[in-house]
């Protein structure tokens, strides 16, 4: 009886408190105060889970992990009591697990950052219809029909492309001086996916906008993260003639190995990718491509906080200091710097185009029409799990990558490059 008597009391006065102020438009400050404390408030209710396939100690991780981290301090959101991360996750039914964990453990909004992860945090979403899940690098959202299933990825290209043209420069000082006659380079890729396809496809691009005559071979791994492999890579290639070595692999086992056979004698500089490799590379490498994962972290997450609805899809580049390239080593050519500049520039305002179908060709013939179907395909059984539209993405004499859904679909094998053990 004590209990209803409070409760009626309770919902007496606020009935008055309503009344009261039923009459005046105006905010006071008092009012204003309490809209945003119910905002701080909203901030603070939140719980975030992320899933790495890997830990700190793979450069790709390392980039999620520190880009969740600034994205939260950013907002105000205390990473240690509102961020559970998971490590070392497979992708495979563990990525499943450890997303029915973190939703029971209370997050409302769960990342993962492998694209192989994303099959089972569809399964995750369907059953969790209340939690946002977000899939870095995935291709499933804009057409799986869940609300609360998401994808994000940066325009990986725009720093490829950027780093080919620092790989360039220093191939065309090569050339210069007569030390190198072929310019051969090389790349260690992880798998024959658009993702990376699209990434070594960009910086053979910005090496030929320096050198035109500059082709590729491409080793790949078909693994994400595995020094060994990503090393082995690197040498296979180097004794091909390759005298420069990028890369889309986690560890730093191709710059090391580069380093080591240039300490050797070797001609050969390595373009690296997620983080600064001078510490294992300190004379072979002359940069690296690199995400800033915080910028779409806290864009994802001021939209959630803000009750606002997040993308499907979202992408992003330099435009909003998404991509980047890491510091220029010392054994970088002279006016590297400012060629730098005036790519970052043109691929800002849109005068260059890293995929200007004027530059490159396929089979000899340039391509003016290229039709991607954005179904989903159970690769195993060939069967279709998610019907999509089919886009010509050729326009404005340009691939429009990251355009129709964020995640790469730029699969052309263009002439010039060779894919050695594509099988």
């Amino acid at each position: 009886m004590k209990k209803f008597l409070a409760l009626l009391l309770a919902l007496l006065m606020a009935l008055s408190l309503v009344a009261c102020g039923g009459g005046d438009d105006t905010a006071t400050e008092e009012e204003t105060t309490t809209d945003d404390t119910a905002t701080e408030e909203t901030a603070v209710d939140v719980k975030i889970g992320l899933i790495c396939v890997h830990d700190i100690n793979s450069g790709y991780d390392a980039a999620h992990i520190e880009g969740l981290t600034a994205a939260c301090e950013a907002m105000g959101i205390d990473v240690d009591s509102q961020v559970i991360m998971k490590y070392n996750i497979a992708e495979d039914q563990n990525c499943y697990d450890a997303a029915v964990d973190l939703a029971e453990q209370g997050c409302n909004i769960i990342f993962s950052d492998s694209y192989g992860h994303q099959t089972y945090m569809l399964q995750a979403a369907r059953e969790y219809s209340d939690i946002t899940f977000v899939s870095c690098t995935g291709d499933q959202a804009g057409v799986a029909g869940l609300d609360n299933f998401k994808n994000i990825f940066p325009y990986t290209y725009e720093s490829r492309y950027v780093s080919g043209i620092v790989a360039g420069m220093k191939l065309k000082e090569l050339m210069d001086a007569g030390i190198v006659t072929d310019p051969y380079v090389g790349y260690v890729g992880a798998f024959p996916y658009a993702e990376v396809v699209c990434g070594y496809t960009a910086f053979l691009l910005g090496i030929q906008s320096i050198v035109p005559e500059a082709h590729m071979d491409v080793q790949y791994t078909n693994s994400w993260y595995d020094p060994v492999a990503e090393g082995e890579a690197a040498n296979t290639l180097m004794a091909r003639g390759c005298v420069i070595i990028g890369q889309h692999a986690d560890s730093t086992g191709a710059p090391s190995a580069v380093q080591e056979a240039l300490d050797k004698g070797t001609v050969a500089y390595s373009v690296g990718y997620n983080i600064d490799m001078l510490s294992v590379a300190p004379t072979a490498a002359l940069t690296s491509a690199q995400n800033n994962w915080s910028v779409l972290y806290q864009a994802t997450l001021e939209k959630f906080v803000a009750g606002e609805e997040i993308p499907a899809d979202y992408a992003t580049g330099i435009a909003d200091g998404a991509v980047m390239i890491s510091a220029l080593g010392e054994s970088c050519a002279e006016g590297t710097q400012e060629a730098v500049d005036a790519a970052w520039a043109g691929i800002t305002d849109g005068s260059l185009k890293v995929f200007d179908t004027s530059k490159f060709t396929v089979g000899g013939e340039t391509v003016t029409e290229y039709e991607v179907n954005f179904s989903i395909i159970d690769f195993a059984t060939g069967d279709v799990v998610f019907e999509g539209p089919t886009e010509n993405v050729i326009a404005d004499g340009a691939f429009q990558e990251s355009v129709y859904r964020s995640a790469p679909y730029f699969d052309l094998r263009i002439d010039g490059i060779t894919e050695l053990n594509n099988n």
